[in-house]
C-alpha cells in the first residue's frame, strides 16, 4: 500500500466520522423543543423531545386537568413545586439549563409565594437539558 493510499483511506475516515457525528448532532437539535403545562392544585403536563415547540406545547396542555398555562423549555429542564400543606395555595415553577439550578428555584418561588412545606411536584428536561 503506497503513502497516498494510506492518506487518502484517512481522509475517507475523517470525512465519514464527520458525517456521522453531524447527523446525531442534526437529530438532537431537531428533537428538542418541549413545555411543561402548569394548572391549579398541582396539575400539570409534560412533553419533551418534541420536533416543533408548538406540538409540544400543544401535548402538555393535553395532559393538563384543568385552566393550565404552558411555558416551552428548549435544550432546558422545568419543574413545578406545590405546598404539600395547601397544595391549591401556593406553587412555584422554573425553567433553566440545568436540573439542579431549576429544582432550586422552584421551590425558591413556591416559598416567596407563600409555601409551608414546598416540594417538587414535577420535572422534565428536554434534549440536552
Amino acid at each position: 500500500m503506497t503513502f497516498f493510499s494510506k492518506l487518502q483511506r484517512r481522509a475517507m475516515f475523517v470525512f465519514a466520522l464527520t458525517l456521522a457525528l453531524a447527523g446525531t448532532r442534526f437529530a438532537t437539535e431537531a428533537w428538542a423543543a418541549g413545555s411543561f403545562a402548569i394548572g391549579k392544585c398541582g396539575a400539570y403536563g409534560q412533553a419533551f423531545d418534541y420536533a416543533g415547540e408548538a406540538r409540544a406545547r400543544a401535548a402538555a396542555l393535553k395532559q393538563c386537568k384543568g385552566e393550565c398555562t404552558a411555558v416551552t423549555m428548549k435544550r432546558a429542564c422545568a419543574a413545578l413545586s406545590i405546598d404539600m400543606k395547601n397544595p391549591c395555595g401556593a406553587y412555584g415553577y422554573a425553567v433553566e439549563q440545568h436540573i439542579s439550578n431549576t429544582l432550586n428555584t422552584a421551590t425558591r418561588r413556591c416559598y416567596e409565594f407563600g409555601g409551608k412545606e414546598c416540594v417538587i411536584r414535577a420535572w422534565a428536561c428536554d434534549a440536552k437539558g
